[in-house]
């Protein structure tokens, strides 16, 4: 006997019994004749499936479904009526209470197994989808607590180098990713990565790039050495991964770094025009063997400031077009007097441009004040 649970509910004994004898033999069934009885044997019986009859003397069909599911808001009814007085308008009702079906009737006997069948085969998919979904969910909330967990706090001193950063995900697992090291004795390497796409291969991705980036300690965190790991780690990844990033090391006077195809970072000085640092090789991808250029510009390290962030900033867009890099350079000249102002100037600067809409990408912007 199936472990389904039926409801029948009817005030003609007759009707009870044939309907028993249809669907007692695959299932469990308990039955009234009384529409108020009907309640108490639920919260007891905790059926799947109630059958009801539409004209019964003490409550009628549809005044029971509310209570019943009240009591389960998953039961599903399917009603049943011997009159044939405005049977349509009962139809129409019987539909708008979002009955699984209506019979008239007498009924036939096949008629009923098959619409009891197809009705508990849907609850079945259903049940089976809303504990996919539960997995799904617990599973993401798991990605995105180890995603988050990769992540460096927002503000931090390093080697004498004061950091602000701004992560801002678009979903609940982003393709965004920032680190930084400290290399004594004031020294910092700082990375900006965008990895493609989001969910559960991206959350991995980030992973490689963190582990990417904290295995290249015996080579001091050259950059060029750190987006080579990165490129050996996504080997085994599908040809449509990718991964863009900017690896900056300052140290000595000197910063040093290599751009895989993300958008240039920004250096800026009391004294000049702001200095992009340009991409020195393509994107990094498992379809392509390739090496990137490492770059060396002498920075002062008394008030020289870096700008590394994600396209998510130079492409929002406005009726007039995107933010794009003319108006972020703009924004880092102004120079206020920290990082920490000039990160929530650009961001609110980005958000009036864009009138308010919604990011359409994940959101990352590092401001290193050297």
């Amino acid at each position: 006997m199936s472990i389904w649970r039926i409801l029948v509910v009817d005030d003609e004994a007759g009707m009870l019994r044939s309907v028993e004898r249809v669907l007692g033999k695959d299932y469990q069934i308990a039955s009234t004749r009384s529409s108020r009885e009907a309640v108490e044997l639920a919260e007891a019986f905790k059926p799947d499936l109630a059958i009801l009859d539409i004209q019964m003397p003490e409550m009628d069909g549809f005044q029971l479904m509310e209570k019943l599911q009240a009591i389960d808001p998953e039961l599903d009814v399917i009603f049943m009526t011997g009159s044939i007085h405005e049977l349509d308008a009962k139809l129409i009702r019987a539909i708008r209470k979002d009955a699984f079906y209506f019979l008239q009737k007498p009924f036939d006997r096949g008629v009923l197994l098959s619409l009891v069948e197809r009705c508990l085969e849907l609850k079945q998919l259903d049940r089976s989808n809303r504990q996919h979904i539960l997995r799904m969910q617990k599973e993401l909330g798991d990605a995105r607590a180890f995603q988050q967990s990769l992540l460096p706090p927002e503000f931090a001193k390093v080697g004498g180098i004061s950091i602000f950063a701004h992560y801002i995900p678009c979903s609940e697992l982003a393709g965004d990713f920032y680190d930084y090291v400290a290399l004594p004795p004031d020294g910092a390497v700082i990375l900006v990565a965008d990895v493609s796409g989001h969910g559960a291969s991206a959350a991995m991705l980030t992973g490689i790039v963190k582990s990417a980036l904290h295995s290249a300690s015996s080579e001091v965190y050259e950059p060029a050495s750190v987006v080579e790991r990165v490129a050996n780690g996504i080997r085994a990844f599908g040809d449509y991964h990718f991964i863009t990033l900017i690896c900056a090391r300052v140290r000595n006077g000197s910063l040093d770094f290599v751009n895989a195809g993300h958008p240039p970072g920004i250096l800026s000085t009391p004294k000049t025009s702001a200095a992009l640092l340009k991409a020195t090789g393509p994107i990094i991808s498992p379809v392509l063997n390739h090496s990137w250029e490492q770059q060396t510009i002498q920075v002062s390290r008394r008030s020289d400031r870096m700008v590394l962030f994600t396209d998510a900033i130079i492409e929002a867009e406005s009726d007039s077009g995107e933010y794009g890099l003319g108006r972020l350079v703009e924004e880092v000249g102004k120079r206020p007097v920290d990082g920490k102002t000039l990160s929530e100037q650009i961001l609110q600067s980005v958000h009036q441009f864009a009138l308010g809409r919604p990011l359409r990408d994940d959101l990352t912007l590092i401001i290193a004040d050297l």
